[in-house]
């Protein structure tokens, strides 16, 4: 697609605006037409010259917070310049401007603050809340991805530095499947934050109270939805790293009156199982043999565990037998009937002390990884836990004992959160695991043989999707479109090819795996009935924009 940019500023006016800066390679007629004469240096640039400048100056930076810093410079500068040096570098600075650098980013974002991107919707400002979106209502947003920075990667409340992995995931939008820049915007409701170490830095940036909750936060949240709604009636919207509490309820409470999904339950889910996928093919067998067991039982485990029970169901187990072969672990132990509290998405999967009845435990009040993991014989190991190490040794010598090729998957991020490492893994298993994570790691060399180590990426999905969404004006986005999205992404496993290959693809190829994802969720949104017949590949072409002058 190619984009011609129209606009009446000029001079340091237009330098100043990244969507229309063009910096040094502003031509000598651009520069005669809108007062630019004087304002450059007089030689004029192309943009790979801009692009080898500053990837130069990109590895000059000390630290990788200061890489991001470096690349989000550029991004307030000139938008196009920014994207065509990451899609340039993608291998190398995706995990720059995402996970697992982006967790730092957050961290330091009241110390780090450049100028503001997207929309704040602030509580106590909220009788202003239609006219701050009514700014963009000239806009062709198609896109719109919100946070209230309550449980960010691994990381925990964040407030307002949620905003930072805001606009970096959508970053990967533009990057990952070409959708343009000024039809995406990222807002971040700013409810406050129980973050104490927040409240007292005196640089915080966010509304210092701590966070709303019951029926003020529903309120407000349902005030914000509404509104986005009334201006933008056909936006697709992302809601990201909300807490465990909120995350399903807000799904739940919209996904059936708009265009609407959650990364951190639906696009892991999705991921995850096209790793799961691949290992199983690689090992020739099926989902409906398998038994699996979650080390953590929040939204994102959860949301796997559905995802998974749902294709158990499809491929003919009932509910029962296939939510009977997921065990999930969560702060108190395995889940159980008699718990209290229990929210509503885990009790499909709590136990009833009959099924313990033949183990012999230490604690039956506090069912331990371990036990979980002796007793019950798991072919596959999920870590959503966010606690460093969990996988221990005797753990995952236990799992092999019974499972010759066992599947793990260690998805906690960033890096310093994960439940084992993949060189572990491999040392522990002599090589058999098949492995993802959640985090980038490097290849593993074991036996003399190299080993590369597939990251459950969630920019594998969402991007290829939402495109696909867009491209055909899709009213909702169903359960089949994420499952197509997955199956699509398995076909470009590496494992399909060598069994010991990675269970995922790098990012080297993002590109193509989005345009054959947008393309399979499109036909499958047709086929749904949620939008009208069309030449999919054509409407999708349209819908891609390449960063150049």
């Amino acid at each position: 697609m190619t984009t011609i940019a129209k606009t009446n500023i000029s001079g340091q006016t237009l330098l100043n605006d990244s969507r229309f800066n063009k910096g040094s390679a502003f031509t000598s007629a651009e520069r005669e037409l809108f007062n630019l004469t004087g304002l450059l240096p007089a030689r004029v640039e192309t943009i790979a010259e801009q692009c080898a400048r500053c990837y130069q100056e990109f590895k000059r930076q000390p630290t990788l917070l200061d890489k991001n810093i470096y690349l989000t410079k550029i991004l307030n500068q000139n938008e196009t310049l920014f994207y065509k040096l990451v899609y340039d570098h993608v291998a190398e600075m995706l995990p720059i401007i995402y996970t697992p650098v982006v967790s730092e980013a957050v961290e330091h974002f009241n110390h780090i603050f450049q100028r503001p991107r997207g929309l704040f919707l602030s509580y106590p400002e909220r009788d202003s809340m239609e006219e701050v979106l009514r700014r963009y209502d000239h806009a062709n947003i198609d896109i719109i991805i919100v946070t209230d920075g309550e449980r960010i990667l691994g990381i925990g409340d964040h407030g307002v530095g949620g905003m930072s992995l805001c606009i970096g995931k959508l970053a990967l939008y533009t990057l990952c499947a070409g959708i343009h820049p000024s039809r995406t915007l990222p807002i971040c409701i700013d409810i406050g934050t129980n973050n104490k170490t927040l409240l007292n830095d005196p640089l915080y940036l966010g509304w210092r109270h701590e966070r709303l909750t019951g029926q003020k936060y529903d309120h407000f949240i349902d005030q914000c939805v509404m509104t986005i709604k009334k201006i933008f009636p056909d936006v697709l919207l992302h809601w990201e790293d909300f807490g465990r509490d909120t995350a399903r309820k807000h799904l739940d409470r919209y996904q059936n009156t708009m265009c609407t999904f959650n990364d951190d339950m639906q696009g892991t889910a999705a991921v995850s199982f096209s790793a799961i996928e691949s290992a199983l093919q690689t090992i020739r067998q099926d989902i409906t043999q398998q038994c699996i067991v979650f080390f953590g039982a929040g939204t994102a485990a959860t949301g796997i565990a559905d995802f998974i029970v749902k294709i158990m169901v499809k491929r003919g187990l009932s509910l029962e037998a296939a939510q009977a072969r997921i065990w999930l672990l969560g702060r108190r132990g395995l889940l159980m009937q008699d718990m209290d509290n229990l929210m509503d998405f885990q009790k499909p999967y709590a136990k009833s002390k009959n099924a313990m009845a033949e183990w012999k435990l230490k604690n039956v009040s506090h069912i331990d990884l371990f036990e979980v993991v002796r007793h019950v014989k798991p072919t596959i190991l999920v870590g959503c836990s966010t606690v460093k190490g969990a996988f221990t040794e005797t753990i995952i010598k236990t799992m092999v004992k019974y499972t010759p090729r066992p599947i793990i998957l260690a998805l906690s991020n960033p890096n310093s959160k994960t439940e084992a490492t993949p060189h572990d893994l491999l040392n522990w298993t002599n090589g058999k695991a098949l492995i993802a994570t959640g985090s980038p790691f490097p290849d593993e060399v074991i036996s003399g043989k190299k080993t590369p180590i597939a990251q459950c990426n969630n920019l594998f999905i969402f991007p290829g999707l939402s495109l696909g969404v867009i491209s055909v004006k899709a009213k909702r986005i169903t359960h089949d479109m994420f499952v197509v999205a997955s199956h699509t992404l398995a076909k470009h496993s590496p494992a399909q090819q060598d069994a010991y290959g990675s269970l995922l693809p790098d990012l080297t190829h993002i590109q193509e795996i989005c345009f054959d994802i947008a393309v399979a969720v499109a036909e499958q949104a047709i086929k749904e009935g949620v939008a009208h017949k069309t030449d999919v590949e054509k409407a999708i072409l349209a819908n891609i924009w390449e960063p150049n002058y």
